[in-house]
């Protein structure tokens, strides 16, 4: 915690939670947590059922990434979530 960019992980009944702070990211974007799931095809179906809406439009489908994560996202005016299953 004592660091220029802080980070924490939590995790409880199978559900991650990962907080950092970053000073120049919060003034370019707006703030973003992320959510580590075990299922994200579950979670997408029920998040792209109720919340379609809320889909980012550059992460608005359940994506492999580069660095092993499968992620999508959801944002509205002030805050970004992504969920994603390594």
């Amino acid at each position: 915690m004592n660091t220029s960019q802080p980070y924490c992980v939590l995790n409880k009944d199978g559900i991650g939670i990962m907080v950092f702070q970053d000073e120049q990211l919060a003034k370019e974007h707006n703030p973003e947590l992320r959510f580590v799931t075990d299922n994200i095809d579950e979670v997408y179906k029920i998040v792209s059922t109720s919340h379609s809406h809320l889909l980012h439009p550059n992460l608005d489908k359940v994506t492999l990434r580069p660095w092993g994560a499968k992620e999508f996202a959801i944002a509205d005016n002030q805050l970004g979530i992504r969920f994603q299953q390594w």
